[in-house]
């Protein structure tokens, strides 16, 4: 999938049809939060705006400058300090359950709140209602988002091992108890229905499923969760790894009024700072006063040949460094979640999580959470569909969408540029493919496409992925 950002919205600056800032307090129409979640009173504003794009775009109302999380309020499943200990002691005593590094990494996302206001793993109702109708339906008849079946598979062995025990311990992979799942339901796992239903297809050759759900057991365990303590990788990133709770408490701190997020999974070059600058400046332009930044890569399970969290992180902070982005209106942020490259589907797991992070505009690209088609040559899915759905899934409402527009390197001002179709001999188009071809072969992408310090992140991994490659012995036939 290409790096470059795609055309998404016609018009030459996000525009929300306003040219004056707005009273948000007077605003007719204004929108009240039921439980404000920051505490600072003068941080809550209302603001409901009707925005008509230019020919081929979409109506978008802005709700609100600070956003409740799914539920009213953030679940956390960490146990309490002062009750750690009983807890462990009970978990070393009932049937464990082990974990694989991503169940471990599912586990993390639900004792933080990402998936508010699930508990645990789903019982078979919530997993039905996840595969079958992308959302779960709360007990006052109020609707929240949930596309992806957060799940935990158990085989024939473990489930006979369990027996009549209403509760299960959970074993990290390397031995370490984690917590407890309680009044346990067991259930049936049909691979064929969950890939089929989840990616649109049931193709060889899809990273998650080949991964997870393939050497997967035929059951599914679920119930409500308890976490020993925090999930900690001690791999020298676990201070980028801010729970929503924590990222919350930070917009606070700055005082921020909106809050703009941007997920990726690839190294970010000048198109992508070019956007998400263009981004701040058209908030500012309709009235916000602070609205920031949450660059947020996605840092659990990847396919083989994404660039790993640890490089990707090192190149984004070389992105700050270099004044690309603004450190004081940027926070960038591990977000826990493994990938799927289910595309429409997870787009919407990947919004909703934000908005438990308190993020109230999410950008959206070309094709994303896509990828190729695995067995042919083409994309998997149709790469307009993932912004489309987002404007129209339900319990998504309260989100503002923010579509990508195009930008790529303008060989006349040699720098990356929105896209003119008036002149578009004199813009280049990189592609990630392109991109690791100047990596690997120690060509330098043309000046203006990634900051200098960025790119020799990336050229460093990719010279030393190439080193590695070449001491492989070679099999013989």
């Amino acid at each position: 999938m290409s790096l470059t950002i795609r055309l998404q919205i016609a018009s030459t600056h996000l525009n929300f049809g306003l040219r004056t800032p707005i009273n948000r307090r007077n605003t007719q129409n204004s929108i009240a939060l039921k439980t404000p979640i920051y505490h600072s009173n003068s941080l809550i504003r209302s603001l409901s705006i009707k925005r008509t794009c230019n020919k081929g775009g979409f109506g978008m109302s802005v709700k609100s400058s600070l956003i409740d999380p799914d539920g009213g309020s953030l679940v956390d499943l960490v146990v309490k300090e002062s009750e750690r200990d009983l807890k462990t002691r009970e978990a070393e005593s009932i049937p464990k359950v082990k974990l694989t590094k991503i169940d471990l990494e599912w586990v993390h996302v639900l004792s933080e709140g990402w998936a508010s206001p699930l508990k645990g793993f789903m019982r078979e109702d919530e997993y039905l209602q996840s595969l079958h109708f992308n959302c779960l339906r709360m007990k006052d008849g109020s609707i929240v988002n949930m596309s992806l079946p957060i799940v935990l598979a158990i085989d024939d062995y473990v489930k006979a091992s369990i027996g009549e025990s209403p509760d299960v311990a959970l074993v990290a992979p390397d031995g370490d108890l984690v917590g407890v799942l309680r009044s346990i339901e067991i259930f049936m796992h049909n691979k064929e229905e969950r890939i089929a239903r989840t990616w649109g297809t049931t193709a060889p050759g899809l990273p998650y499923v080949e991964e997870v759900i393939t050497p997967a057991g035929n059951w599914l365990i679920g119930g409500d969760l308890e976490v020993l303590k925090p999930i900690k990788y001690n791999d020298g990133l676990d201070n980028y790894r801010l729970s929503p709770q924590q990222l919350r408490k930070e917009f606070d701190r700055r005082q921020a009024d909106a809050v703009f997020a941007f997920q990726l999974r690839n190294p970010v070059h000048n198109g992508h700072a070019l956007l998400m600058n263009d981004t701040r400046k058209s908030l500012l332009e309709i009235g916000y006063k602070n609205p920031i930044l949450l660059l947020h890569p996605l840092g659990g399970f990847t396919k083989a040949d994404d660039v790993p969290l640890d490089v990707r992180m090192e190149q984004h902070s070389k992105v700050l460094e270099d004044g690309i982005l603004d450190p004081e209106t940027t926070i960038v942020a591990i977000f826990p979640s493994p990938m799927h490259y289910a595309g429409p589907t997870e787009v919407q797991w990947h919004a909703k999580a934000r908005i438990n992070a308190g993020a109230n505009f999410y950008i959206v690209g070309r094709d994303p959470a896509g990828m190729g088609h695995p067995t042919e040559r083409r994309d998997l899915y149709n790469p307009d569909h993932g912004k489309k759905v987002l404007s129209m899934a339900p319990g998504l409402e309260k989100l503002n969408i923010l579509p990508f527009r195009v930008a790529a390197y303008d060989t006349v001002a040699k720098k990356m540029a929105f896209f003119d179709p008036s002149r578009a001999k004199d813009f280049l188009f990189i592609s990630g493919t392109k991109m690791r071809t100047y990596a690997k072969t120690g060509e330098n992408p043309p000046d203006g496409f990634m900051c200098l310090g960025g790119w020799k992140v990336l050229a460093n991994y990719y010279a030393t992925l190439q080193t590695e490659e070449a001491k492989q012995p070679v099999l013989s036939t």
